[in-house]
């Protein structure tokens, strides 16, 4: 609230706060709302509004590089940014943060219209407990709002899942093209480019959608553009969504491995306004798919933790990394399964100061973080860290060393501390954080460039660490997304899908018509 007052209040004293040329009327109104977060049904963890991080009105802008005050995209419209929220992925959203969050950005469409356009900055893996395809919900209730003459551009994470309604009620889709997904701002950048190019032109709607279901279902560690056959697949995309033929975008959705959903599975979705090159190139992105899925495989070699340590102590390549990707908080997991460092600390190896050298990212507990700032740096620190939301495989791990730093402000994180047990370095925090930038570490005093073995909950590694590395395994343990999809208990996933049911027949993937928005199915 606070934030929507300041807004209006600028609004109305005419503050610079970036709007462009808003006394201009033959530039097209452009709202901005969307709301984003990887959501596990497979974790026990829930995730409140609070860790949207929501940005309210001219906040939003910071959000896109590309819509700097002075950007030649910022100039071509009337921007009214509602709301954008993201989170770090985690457990199911609550039904009350949801409603809160979505009802903040309906209020203010409601009092900010009428619109030409709405940019739709979506993820696409969003849960919500008692609700099915959460973000074609939230679309179908803006349409309410701004009717359907409103052209909306949606962009998207390659592992969102892309519902028939969501599909319906955009009238321009895009998402990522690549995994890790650099392109991100590019992509963001892209969506907004096409609106405002159909807008300017009096194009419009593009005349067809055509929309593939594809049933494949596969964590993103199997299906990275940095390896085959992902990287060949994802560049077809780029030449066909060239503008050229009649095509607007072409787009192809992993989908999301680790909810439980009808709409878990992938999607080739194709915008334009010739129908036969629309449907000719969602038909071939789509067969080209299902021809390789048995060719996706784990971006890097893969075992058990034990596998992976004797990899690592036979290794004379360092720093050696291990990605503990069962509770990857990138990817959903609770973050605080202490399955992994479990082990570890029980390994002789690490038991003696001199022992191989160790990071490990990371475990949250506040309770132990509050003694390790009373004990302050130099101190011994005595509890109990992690299992606190996730205590499925493990229970809290009593933890006893040295407390070497303690860092306070990190967005996610909020304090940080650095506990040393015999020759493991272990990262202890206020909350959750993702550790996938060298200054996560060097912020800490670390220097994991110069350690024997760094252990993160991640999947693939993303490209500074990947860059860091000398060498690299994922361990596949246990957790909320765990990369062996076969121990999950699906029950609503559509079957058969493949690689539950390897022998399935062909299925049908001859393009299906998405109607224009606002028209009958």
């Amino acid at each position: 609230m606070k934030h929507m007052m300041l807004w209006l209040t600028a609004c109305f004293f005419g503050v610079g706060l970036g709007f462009a040329q808003s006394t201009n009327s033959a530039l097209p109104r452009i709202a901005i709302a969307g709301l984003g977060i990887e959501s596990s049904t497979f974790s026990p963890a829930v995730t409140n509004e609070e860790a949207f991080h929501a940005r309210y009105g001219p906040e939003v802008f910071n959000a896109y590089p590309f819509m700097m005050a002075i950007s030649p995209l910022r100039k071509q419209a009337i921007w009214l940014p509602t709301i954008v929220g993201k989170s770090l992925p985690g457990g199911a959203v609550t039904r009350e943060a949801y409603e809160s969050l979505v009802n903040k950005a309906l209020d203010s469409l409601k009092k900010y219209g009428p619109y030409d356009g709405l940019y739709f900055d979506i993820h696409g893996a969003m849960s919500v407990v008692g609700l099915d395809d959460p973000e074609g919900d939230f679309l179908t209730r803006i349409r309410k709002v701004i009717g359907f003459k409103t052209l909306v551009s949606t962009s998207m994470d390659l592992h969102g899942n892309v519902s028939w309604r969501l599909a319906q009620n955009s009238d321009l889709i895009t998402c990522y093209r690549m995994a890790p997904h650099e392109d991100a701002m590019q992509t963001k950048e892209r969506a907004v480019a096409n609106l405002l190019e159909r807008l300017k032109t009096g194009q419009g709607k593009p005349a067809y959608k055509v929309w593939i279901p594809i049933p494949i279902l596969l964590p993103g560690e199997k299906t990275s553009t940095r390896i085959e056959p992902g990287q060949s697949l994802y560049h077809e995309v780029e030449p066909i969504a060239d503008h050229k033929n009649g095509i607007v975008d072409a787009a192809i959705w992993i989908g999301y491995a680790w909810a439980d959903e009808p709409r878990n599975h992938a999607v080739v979705m194709v915008t334009g306004d010739d129908k036969q090159q629309v449907a000719q190139a969602a038909e071939k992105l789509a067969l080209d798919f299902w021809n390789v899925r048995n060719q996706f495989d784990f971006v890097a070699p893969t075992g058990t933790l034990e596998k992976c340590l004797t990899n690592a102590f036979a290794s004379k390549k360092h720093p050696f990394f291990i990605s503990d990707t069962g509770d990857n908080p990138t990817a959903g997991g609770a973050g605080d399964v202490t399955w992994t460092l479990t082990q570890l600390l029980a390994r002789p190896e690490f038991q003696r100061a001199d022992g191989p050298s160790l990071i490990y990212a990371s475990i949250p507990d506040p309770e132990l973080v509050k003694k390790a700032i009373a004990v302050g740096v130099g101190g011994t620190v005595e509890g109990k860290a992690g299992a606190i939301v996730d205590h499925r495989f493990a229970p809290p791990l009593p933890i006893k060393g040295t407390v070497e730093s303690i860092v306070k402000g990190d967005k996610d994180a909020e304090v940080e501390v650095v506990v040393k047990v015999g020759s493991v370095h272990v990262i202890v925090t206020q909350k959750r954080k993702p550790y996938h930038k060298e200054k996560d570490f060097t912020n800490l005093g670390l220097s994991p460039r110069k350690s024997d073995i760094v252990v993160v909950k991640i999947g693939y590694l993303e490209p500074e660490l990947y860059a860091m590395q000398a060498d690299w395994i994922m361990a596949l343990t246990p957790g909320g997304v765990d990369q062996d999809l076969f121990r999950l208990p699906y029950k609503r996933i559509k079957r058969p899908m493949f690689p539950f049911d390897k022998d399935m027949k062909k299925p049908d993937l001859s393009a299906q018509f998405v109607p224009v928005s606002g028209e009958p199915r």
